[in-house]
């Protein structure tokens, strides 16, 4: 099956949005490293209606009217990729989250690391807030969209006290 992208503009820089005809496969950033997400061959289709919701649901959200994204979602990934990802959709809008509380919440609690780099390897940026996980001192880390773009993302959600 082969996926659809459009390119998305935003106060973040332009984002690829990528779907399937099951839902949404990937928002990936401008200077994103390919190798971060592979994915199979895309053809460009702004006018696929998973695209075109992202858009709208992303549109909402910059503009600070929409605090919870509701998509139909195709995560491409292991299983404990999967089950990081979902504990990132579980973080509330404005709210953090530390890598050991996302390992101790996937029921995997010496695996911080683990969860670091599954967060790295987040295909679905932003809806999946990966943003939203912070170090366990409060540090803002690395971030596939730079660290700019995660402060940007948490200010935007009413984040002030960032490190």
């Amino acid at each position: 099956m082969t996926l659809a992208f459009t390119t998305f503009p935003s106060p973040v820089g332009d984002l690829r949005l990528v779907a399937s005809d099951a839902g949404l496969v990937a928002i990936l950033w401008q200077d994103d490293d390919p190798a971060r997400v592979p994915l199979a061959r895309a053809e460009e289709r702004p006018d696929h209606p998973v695209l075109r919701e992202t858009a709208r649901q992303l549109a909402a959200y910059f503009a600070r009217t929409l605090d919870r994204f509701d998509l139909p979602l195709d995560f491409r990934g292991t299983d404990f990729q999967r089950s990081v990802w979902a504990a990132l959709l579980a973080i509330p809008f404005g709210e953090t989250r530390s890598y050991g509380e996302i390992a101790r919440a996937i029921g995997r609690p010496s695996a911080s690391r683990a969860v670091g780099a599954a967060n790295g390897r987040n295909p679905i940026s932003i809806v999946a807030p990966c943003h939203r996980v912070i170090g366990s001192t409060g540090a803002l880390t690395g971030f596939a969209g730079g660290i700019a773009a995660k402060r940007y993302l948490l200010e935007l959600e009413g984040q002030t006290n960032l490190l």
